[in-house]
């Protein structure tokens, strides 16, 4: 009866775990009572640990989502992702308990009366503040101190997970090296190599439509639409409550199936006619907005405040005439990308193969080797900071290609680095070593996280989750 539910057990708990404070923060709004969980059906389990369909059902109250909202998200998954994040809650809740890890009720007063959204100018705890702050998340006291408590609990499990970690110093210079080296590096920008688009033949542009014919095929389109606005539907110059009925009552129409052209015409509207079209530039006008809406026949589109009402009378799909300039200018841009890519691809495999050196660097480049000095990992002025990450993780003389922000392509060299040495009495000693141990941290966070994954095994009750799901639909 209660069946694994996959992407549970290392996907969504994986990445929940390391949330430090664990928010849903959406529409307030609870739940009536017309889910049945008399019988506590379990909706989840976690090694011995049940979680009923009543406690996921008071969970979904407590997180301030509308029912609307859940309804009309339903099918992406939003059940799901929300069991999933209380099943990462539950879990934390455990290990919690297991360590034995405590708040006293002097505890939470202290870090409720410090809260400075309490506290007037002066720094004094004021209960009406506390009150108002309630009163606007909908929320009671003690709702909020057990949200709170909770809160605070999992930030001592991962303190006590973490803590007390002290990085010896020849660990800062390692990480100082890895990091904050100043790396030479030579490249080649292999954009001056690429054949341009205008140099492009006849006889080329015709054998590559000759050789992806049924792929160069498009949708042309015939439609009709009106540009709606208060003053030809109601003839005001503002938009008012009236004017939005009146598209309210358009759209009942179209969800009847009404017919587009009597629907103008019993509103006095004039429509304009466009044949066999296609969007080629991508501009944002009518036409392409219309274009893009396609796969809904007929539509009111909202265009940055203005209403566009279409209707697609017919859609033919057919290779585009090659007299279109439009059309020719696309196929010289894929025939631009594709020479793109192999020339890039040629490369790249003679460095993955070990057979692209020094000799090959100098020969391809000639007067074109440029050079540059990035002076951290985090140096992205130049080229983005994926690139970069590669070029800091490779030994000298190493060769790859990398990439700017504009997806440029190089061929780079790591040329030699320079590390400036840090002691104890550095003025960047301090800093380095924060940035040491958040990283070391974060490692132990993960091991920590696998180690999760391991100890508890997650299953569904899959039945019980789609009654549940069908509840809201």
């Amino acid at each position: 009866m209660i069946n694994p539910f996959k992407s549970f057990t290392k996907k969504k708990i994986g990445g929940l775990l390391l949330i430090l404070v664990i928010i849903i923060a959406f529409g307030f709004g609870g739940f009536g009572g017309g889910f049945n969980t008399n019988n506590q059906n379990s909706i989840a389990k976690i090694n011995n640990t049940n979680i009923s369909t009543q406690d996921f059902m008071d969970y979904l109250n407590e997180s301030g989502l509308s029912q609307q909202v859940i309804k009309d998200n339903i099918d992406k998954s939003i059940i799901e992702e929300l069991l999933s994040t209380m099943v990462s809650t539950t879990l934390l809740d455990l290990e919690i308990k297991e360590l034995n890890l405590l708040m006293t009720s002097d505890t939470l007063i202290e870090r409720i009366r410090n809260n400075k959204n309490f506290q007037d100018e002066n720094g004094v705890f004021k209960r009406t503040l506390y009150e108002k702050f309630l009163l606007t998340n909908n929320s009671s006291a003690p709702m909020f101190e057990i949200r709170l408590k909770n809160n605070e609990l999992q930030k001592q499990l991962f303190t006590y997970i973490s803590g007390g970690t002290k990085t010896p110093e020849f660990m800062i210079k390692k990480f100082n090296k890895e990091k904050n080296k100043k790396l030479d590096v030579d490249y080649i920008d292999l954009s001056t190599f690429y054949k341009k688009t205008e140099t492009f033949t006849d006889g080329e542009i015709k054998n590559f439509i000759n050789e992806n014919t049924d792929k160069l095929k498009q949708e042309y389109i015939n439609f009709s639409y009106v540009n709606i606005s208060p003053k030809n539907l109601i003839g005001l110059e503002d938009f008012n409550q009236a004017f939005f009925d009146k598209i309210d009552d358009i759209e009942n129409q179209i969800s009847k199936n009404k017919d587009f052209k009597k629907i103008i015409a019993e509103l006095n509207l004039s429509a304009t006619s466009v044949t066999d079209y296609i969007n080629f530039d991508n501009k944002k006008t009518i036409n392409n907005i219309i274009y893009n809406a396609r796969s809904t026949k007929t539509e009111i589109l909202d265009d940055d405040g203005s209403y566009i009402f279409y209707n697609i009378e017919s859609l033919n799909t057919k290779l585009p005439s090659i007299n279109d300039k439009r059309f020719v200018k696309q196929i010289r841009n894929l025939l631009f990308q594709k020479e793109k890519y192999e020339f890039n691809k040629l490369i790249l495999d003679k460095i993955e193969k070990k057979d692209f050196n020094q000799a090959s660097f100098d020969e391809l480049g000639k007067n074109k080797i440029k050079q540059i000095k990035l002076n951290s990992i985090n140096d992205n002025n130049k080229f983005e900071s994926n690139s970069i990450k590669i070029l800091y993780s490779l030994p000298i003389n190493s060769f790859t290609m990398i990439a700017d922000s504009q997806n440029n392509v190089f061929v780079a060299k790591s040329v030699s680095y320079k590390v400036e040495d840090i002691t104890k009495n550095s003025a960047n000693f301090k800093k380095i070593s924060i940035e040491e141990s958040a990283q070391s941290k974060n490692s132990i966070l993960k091991s920590y996280d696998l180690f999760l994954n391991k100890r508890y095994q997650v299953i569904v009750n899959q039945k019980t989750l789609k009654r549940v799901k069908d509840y809201f639909r």
